[in-house]
This record gives structure tokens, C-alpha cells and sequence, in this order.
């Protein structure tokens, strides 16, 4: 029963041009026009001797699944809730549990599919270096991606309707994207703001993913902050969400 949920949700989530174009190329897109900008290119002291091209390959990848998270995944739990789809299947075999299960493996696994993305094109189109420590990146992301399914779990749980879930989306979006270093790379951050970034869960995702990409493990702190983050807003989630 659960498998033709989820295989129901991958047909819906096919037919979204939206959802496909945002989480899956435009990350990969933004890479490709920051890689086509010649001095990006460039090694720069600044970097430890790294391109830019090369601090925003991580943030390429993080960009994919704050979007699927924080701004499509409310959007469709919102709208099943406001349509009475979550009401009507309360009295059915298949338990909303389900739905919200196949919702957040498609989103994921879009996240997932959309980091390849960028990692190939940063590789093949611009010589960006695969990750050197990639069981320590593989733990970044997989942390990164569940970190953000507990948040759009959050603005679901928090939104009556699909306005009010767009709303929180955008107000939580702006933010997680500069804390991932969408407008500035965390390594460019001035010290003490890079140490406050470093405890928000797409600052702490971006700092392990790049330790992991120069060959390090993971710090503990960023990997305990992904943790930390996670359960909390997975607790919360749970308490508030309401299927009708």
C-alpha cells in the first residue's frame, strides 16, 4: 500500500515543471553561470588558493533541497490538507503517515538526484574537484537533506493554507539560502558571523560539506548541529502538524 504512494507521488511530482526545474536544474544552472564568469575561474588567496567556482559547488547542492523543503513540500501537504485529501484518507486503509513517508522520500531523493547534478557539472564543465572525503560528504548531505524535510515539516505543520505556507516558506527560505552561502560563501564571511552561520542548519551543512570536499571529516560540531537541528524541528513537527 505504501508502495503505490509513493509511486503515485513520484508520477504527481513528475508532472510539476515547477518543482522539477527549481530543485532539480536550476542549481546546476546558477553553477553554470558563476562557472561561465572568467574570473570566478581564477584562484583566489582569499579561497586558500580555491576558485570560486569550487565554494559554490556546496552551495549549489544545498540549494536544491532548501527548495524541495522549505518551499514545494509544504506547498503540496498544504494543499492535500486545505482539499480534504489528508480528511478522506484517514478513512481509507492507506494512512495519511503514508503520504507524508512517499512526500518526503520524493522531495529527499529529488535533493539527492539534484546534488549529483551539480557535483557532475562541477566536475565535467569546470574541473571542480570531487569531494575527497565522499563518506563524510555522503553523511553531510544525507544530515543536510533530512534537516531540511523537518523544516518544511515545520512550515506544513504552521500553514492553514497554501498562501499562508508560502509565506512562511519564502520568510524561512531568503534566510537558509544566505546562511548556505548563496550570496556570500561561508569561507568569505567575516569570522564571527561565519561562527553564528556555523550554528544554523544549512550554515553547519555548508561548513561539513566543504571539510568534506578538501578531504576532511566532517566537523563533529557542524555534524552534531545537523543532529540537534533535526530532532528538534522533527519534535515540533510532530506536535503541531494536524491532518485536517
Amino acid at each position: 500500500m505504501n508502495t503505490a504512494v509513493l509511486r503515485t507521488e513520484v508520477r504527481l511530482f513528475r508532472r510539476e515543471p515547477g518543482a522539477l526545474f527549481w530543485i532539480l536544474l536550476f542549481p546546476t544552472l546558477l553553477l553554470v553561470i558563476l562557472g561561465s564568469i572568467p574570473s570566478f575561474r581564477n584562484h583566489d588567496p582569499d579561497l586558500g588558493g580555491l576558485r570560486t567556482i569550487d565554494v559554490y559547488v556546496p552551495v549549489a547542492v544545498l540549494l536544491g533541497l532548501i527548495v524541495g523543503g522549505l518551499q514545494s513540500m509544504p506547498q503540496t501537504l498544504t494543499g492535500y490538507r486545505e482539499r480534504g485529501i489528508l480528511r478522506r484518507m484517514s478513512t481509507t486503509p492507506v494512512r495519511p503517515t503514508a503520504l507524508l513517508t512517499a512526500q518526503m522520500t520524493v522531495y529527499g531523493g529529488a535533493a539527492l538526484a539534484s546534488a549529483l547534478l551539480a557535483l557532475a557539472v562541477g566536475r565535467f564543465a569546470f574541473a571542480v574537484r570531487l569531494p575527497e572525503q565522499p563518506l563524510g560528504y555522503l553523511l553531510a548531505l544525507v544530515l543536510a537533506v533530512l534537516a531540511a524535510l523537518a523544516l518544511g515539516a515545520v512550515v506544513s505543520a504552521l500553514s492553514r493554507t497554501t498562501k499562508i505556507a508560502g509565506a512562511i516558506g519564502s520568510a524561512v527560505f531568503f534566510p537558509a539560502m544566505f546562511c548556505a552561502g548563496v550570496w556570500a560563501p561561508v569561507q568569505t564571511m567575516p569570522h564571527v558571523l561565519a561562527r553564528i552561520v556555523g550554528y544554523t542548519p544549512f550554515g553547519a551543512a555548508a561548513e561539513a560539506l566543504n571539510r568534506a570536499a578538501a578531504g576532511h571529516w566532517p566537523g563533529w560540531t557542524h555534524v552534531g548541529v545537523l543532529v540537534v537541528w533535526t530532532l528538534l524541528l522533527t519534535g515540533a513537527a510532530s506536535r503541531w502538524f494536524r491532518w485536517e
